[in-house]
């Protein structure tokens, strides 16, 4: 019959015609074939799927491997496994899993770590989180959201009083390697006056994770956050994963009306981890290999976070950016500085003199500070920060002698408070300081003098 009606010439056969070839094309096959590994990039052929499709990649032997779609190159589809390539073959079968990556989110999950999958990492059940949101998150109407008008206690002297935050501010913690930024990070986790804490250790080493969370969270920390972990030694996928279910979690906590702070150390190992997968899929790439979709992911991430709307909480953001080689003009510090409320610098000359947190006050600022704090406590900041530089600048002609006082005021009356100063900014990372005391001792320091 189907024979006849091929050779018959009315339309209703020409059309038959066109619907059984388009049936026996591949393209329309519910399963598809690897056809190409190039790394960790696979080709597919047969298999039609959207961006971000969740497939599970089937090998003779048995082999399973879930991989994502991350790109077409006309009628192939790009996948990269979420683990290795490892026992796949040409023509290994290829299904659907999921449409689009989706997050289970949920209150269980406080007090865990976990990794970018959702699944423990800390030995124990997996948390039963009923809450199904898509990774990607939603998008919150500028207009509609509140404003920042509510200081956040962070806990940390100099942070407080010199460069105060609020709910749902974001600020980028600037530091090289070795200046104590993890340090710096337990801290503001301990003493946050937030009421739920994320944690994305995105692209560290192995071994950090778990000394940050029993050496440097704690107990007392974990106890009201949420970790979710995916080392270096990820793939590029799942550390994007990791970092975008952080920021699932914080959205999960923010739309149940609470003040979230969520950390995510570090910016720059997800701009890493877009480069590696954008180059693997064709990406031309631009300043120091970064394709364009960096520049566009980074801002992205950073506008989920910040204020609510309609009255619902916060998410309060630190995000850490690794200067390499204390690089400052890097593109990822660049951006981050364009895209974020403002920056903590740490400085390596501090920390090689042991002064902890190694904060260099001139390289950091909070933008909504001033909004923040009342126009007398801003005026003592401002001077506060105006002789603290005033010192750093000129300390080695006082070290030598060679600075006669009397000549500058401003140096004249840093070096008589100096001693005072540097205690103000120095904290012992098992010591809090609550907003109220820092801005007490500030006073006492300035108005005293």
């Amino acid at each position: 019959m189907l024979e006849t009606t091929r050779t018959s010439s009315g339309p209703a056969s020409q059309q038959l015609e066109r619907v059984t070839n388009i049936l026996s094309e591949p393209d329309v096959s519910p399963f598809g074939k690897v056809s190409r590994i190039v790394g960790m990039t696979i080709e597919a052929k047969g298999l039609m799927a959207s961006l971000g499709t969740v497939c599970i990649i089937q090998s003779v032997s048995g082999t399973e491997v879930e991989a994502q779609v991350v790109g077409f190159k006309e009628s192939i589809l790009l996948l990269m496994p979420f683990e290795g390539t490892e026992g796949l073959e040409l023509g290994a079968r290829i299904r659907v899993k999921n449409r689009s990556d989706q997050a289970s989110v949920g209150q269980e999950a406080l007090g865990r770590v976990l990794d970018a999958r959702g699944e423990p990492l800390d030995g124990m059940p997996p948390p039963k989180c009923a809450q199904s949101v898509p990774l990607s998150g939603t998008t919150i109407n500028p207009m509609s959201r509140d404003p920042v008008d509510e200081i956040l206690d962070i806990g940390v002297r100099a942070i407080n009083a010199l460069l105060t935050m609020g709910c749902g501010q974001r600020i980028g913690l600037i530091a090289g390697s070795g200046v104590g930024k993890s340090v710096l990070l337990g801290m503001m986790t301990r003493f946050s006056s937030a009421d739920v804490i994320v944690i994305g250790l995105i692209g560290e080493r192995g071994r950090e994770v778990k000394e940050f969370i029993e050496k440097i969270l704690g107990v007392q920390g974990l106890r009201r956050s949420v970790v979710i972990a995916s080392p270096a030694d990820s793939s590029p996928l799942l550390r994007m994963r990791g970092a975008s279910l952080a920021h699932c979690y914080a959205e999960y906590f923010r739309n149940q009306g609470k003040n979230v702070l969520l950390l995510m150390d570090s910016l720059t190992r997800v701009a890493h981890a877009q480069r590696e997968i954008g180059l693997a899929v064709g990406e031309p790439p631009t300043v120091k290999g970064y394709p364009s979709s960096v520049f566009s992911l980074l801002p992205k991430m950073i506008e989920r976070t910040g204020r609510g709307a309609d009255g619902l909480g916060s998410i309060t953001a630190i995000y850490t950016v690794l200067a390499e080689g204390d690089d400052l003009n890097d593109p990822v510090v660049d951006i981050a500085r364009a895209a974020l409320d403002g920056q903590i610098a740490l400085s390596r000359d501090l920390a090689d003199e042991g002064h902890f947190p190694a904060i260099d006050l001139q390289g950091s600022v909070s933008r909504l500070m001033q909004v923040l704090q009342s126009s007398e406590d801003q005026t003592r900041a401002s001077t506060f920060r105006r002789l603290w530089a005033s010192f750093q600048q000129n300390k080695d002609l006082v070290q030598v002698g060679a600075y006669q006082g009397g000549t500058n005021a401003d140096l004249d009356r840093a070096l008589r408070i100096k001693d005072d100063m540097l205690k103000f900014l120095l904290q012992d990372m098992n010591e809090e300081c609550l907003l109220g005391d820092s801005l007490r001792d500030m006073r006492a320091l300035i108005d005293g003098d």
